[in-house]
């Protein structure tokens, strides 16, 4: 099969969940014996005057939408696969497909209900555009926090959605149920839109209980990585938080002697690291749409603690495969660390997550449900 897929790379480059995603997605449908042609344009950063120029092509890419035409007309491929379209390609890549090519969507995010693409304002979860006109989006400059960066991103959405645009996507690819719900909330019809979990590479196994907890993630407002930090105050144990972001200064100013920050770390070292821990935290306050790096935890055979925010409960059996917590809530943290310090526990759980991982979330399991979507967006 011949896969077109379109991506609009995320400045934060291998940082970005979302670009591994896309990237990983792509080995594997090549390692899987299809033909994979990747147009994946990194936008550059506005300044000044050049926002009116981004703002256009945010509503409406022209290079991009003939670049994608020209890819079509020589390459002429069975499907196509898009994910993020802002703000290098738009809606208006959509238009440039041939209405005989089927089209399918992966739904990363909330980005088509909610500016941000996160329901989260001012560190507290908000669904003031959800299934309405995003107006409150503009109004508080939710995108980029720009209010002209916000009305571009708004108006983009309104008239692709009035002009029928994202009518030629035929399937959209929930990475949750939690994701999947918000889009029918919203008004996407439910026949349009199947879960298509996330999977991870098989790793080298954590061989005993592990040595430290581990954080691996992006340091802003919606990870909730304070919550951790306040509640490891009275624990005994080294906590390496591997990231960086916004809030890491401020992070690092309320975090205890036992904890160390090492900054972004190449993709090589992340299965080093992970295979040492102890287990693995999620602690995001927003709708997170899924937990990546819980199911890259499992396939190193490690426990997870997550939040009950948006889909990470999804992936993980609590009291099983890791611990689900409520979010912000200091003291659930404190007791779930203190848990998996016991050693039995860890280990127990570990096994545990390894099985569910073999089970659900391997490379060819992910490979038969993307080949399961395609044919059925192509039937």
């Amino acid at each position: 099969m011949k896969v077109l897929i379109l991506h609009s790379r995320y400045r934060s480059g291998p940082a970005s969940g979302e670009n591994r995603v896309v990237e990983d997605e792509a080995r594997l449908l090549s390692e899987g014996g299809h033909h994979v042609n990747l147009f994946a344009p990194r936008p550059d950063q506005p300044a000044g005057l050049r926002w009116v120029s981004a703002g256009v092509g945010v509503i409406w890419s022209r290079s991009a939408a003939a670049e994608v035409k020209r890819r079509i007309d020589l390459w002429n491929p069975d499907i196509v696969h898009c994910h993020n379209l802002f703000p290098a390609l738009s809606p208006a890549a959509l238009r440039a497909i041939d209405g005989q090519i089927p089209v399918v969507a992966t739904l990363h995010n909330y980005r088509l209900l909610c500016l941000p693409g996160t329901f989260l304002r001012d560190g507290r979860v908000c669904e003031d555009c959800l299934g309405r006109l995003p107006w409150p989006g503009i109004v508080h400059g939710c995108y980029q926090a720009s209010v002209p960066a916000s009305a571009a991103l708004a108006s983009s959405l309104l008239l692709h959605r009035a002009i029928g645009s994202f009518g030629h996507i035929r399937l959209y690819m929930a990475i949750s149920e939690f994701v999947r719900r918000k889009h029918v909330e919203a008004g996407l019809s439910p026949e349009r839109i199947v879960v298509k979990p996330h999977f991870a590479w098989p790793r080298e196994r954590r061989e005993g209980p592990g040595e430290y907890f581990l954080y691996l993630g992006r340091l802003s407002p919606e990870k909730g990585v304070s919550t951790v930090l306040e509640a490891w105050r009275g624990i005994p144990a080294k906590l390496l938080i591997i990231g960086d972001g916004p809030d890491a200064g401020s992070l690092r100013a309320i975090a205890s002697p036992n904890v160390e920050f090492r900054g972004t770390v190449g993709a090589d070292q992340v299965p080093l690291l992970l295979r040492r821990a102890r287990a693995v935290l999620a602690p995001s306050v927003s709708h997170e749409g899924a937990g990546r790096v819980v199911l890259e935890a499992y396939a190193a055979g490690v426990p997870v603690v997550v939040s009950r925010a948006g889909g990470l409960p999804e992936a993980v059996d609590d009291g099983i495969t890791g611990l689900v917590v409520p979010p912000g809530d200091i003291g659930a943290w404190t007791g779930a660390i203190d848990h998996l310090l016991e050693d039995s526990e860890s280990e127990r759980m570990g096994k545990a997550g390894w099985g569910l991982w073999a089970e659900y979330y391997t490379p060819l399991r992910a490979l038969l449900n993307i080949e399961h979507c395609y044919k059925k967006a192509m039937a």
